[in-house]
C-alpha cells in the first residue's frame, strides 16, 4: 500500500489535501494526531481541524509514539498522519532521541500494510533563523523530510492550495 507525504509552507493547504488523499482509500480513515492543546490558541486549532474532518475519522492523539500508532492501527483504513513538523517538535521537546525515533518512523512504514498520508512542513525554504535552537530544529526536519520523502511512494508539495507531484 502507498505512503505518500504531503509537504509545504504553513497554511498552504497540506492538510486538506491530505484528508482527501486519505478519504478516497478504501476503509474509514484514521487520523494520527500529533499536536497538543497546550495552549488556547492551539485548542482551537485542533477544534476546528476536528470540525472540518466530520465524525467519519477514527482518530488517535499520538504526540510521541508515532512508529508505535502506526503499527497498532494497520490493517484497516488509510491513516493520516498531522503533522510530522509537530512531532520532531514534541521530539526535541521531550528530550527524546529524534534520529532513532525517525529511523524507527521509517522503517515503520516499510512494513505497512494500509496507506499512510503524512503531512510536514517545509521549515526551510525562508530565512537562515538567527539562533542555535532554530538552525537545529530546521535541519533536522529537514533530514526528517529527506529521509520520509526516500521511503515515500508519493511526495506532493502544496503550493496556494494546488498540488505538485514531486516523486
Amino acid at each position: 500500500m502507498p505512503v505518500i507525504l504531503i509537504t509545504g509552507g504553513a497554511r498552504s493547504g497540506k492538510s486538506r489535501h491530505a484528508e482527501a488523499r486519505a478519504r478516497a482509500c478504501p476503509g474509514q480513515p484514521v487520523y494520527i494526531a500529533t499536536a497538543e492543546a497546550l495552549d488556547v490558541e492551539m485548542t482551537e486549532r485542533i477544534a476546528r481541524h476536528r470540525a472540518r474532518r466530520g465524525s467519519e475519522w477514527i482518530e488517535r492523539e499520538v504526540p510521541l509514539e508515532l512508529p508505535q500508532a502506526l503499527l497498532e492501527t494497520d490493517g484497516g483504513g488509510a491513516r493520516l498522519v498531522d503533522c510530522l513538523t509537530l512531532w520532531l517538535s514534541n521530539l526535541l521537546h521531550a528530550g527524546r532521541d529524534w534520529s532513532k525515533a525517525l529511523s524507527e518512523l521509517a522503517d515503520a512504514l516499510k512494513r505497512q500494510q494500509s496507506p499512510v498520508v503524512l503531512v510536514t512542513n517545509e521549515v526551510g525554504l525562508g530565512i537562515v533563523p538567527d539562533n542555535a535552537l532554530a538552525r537545529a530544529y530546521r535541519d533536522a526536519a529537514g533530514i526528517m523530510n529527506q529521509t520520509i520523502a526516500s521511503a515515500a511512494d508519493e511526495v506532493e508539495f502544496i503550493v496556494a492550495g494546488l498540488p505538485m507531484k514531486l516523486k
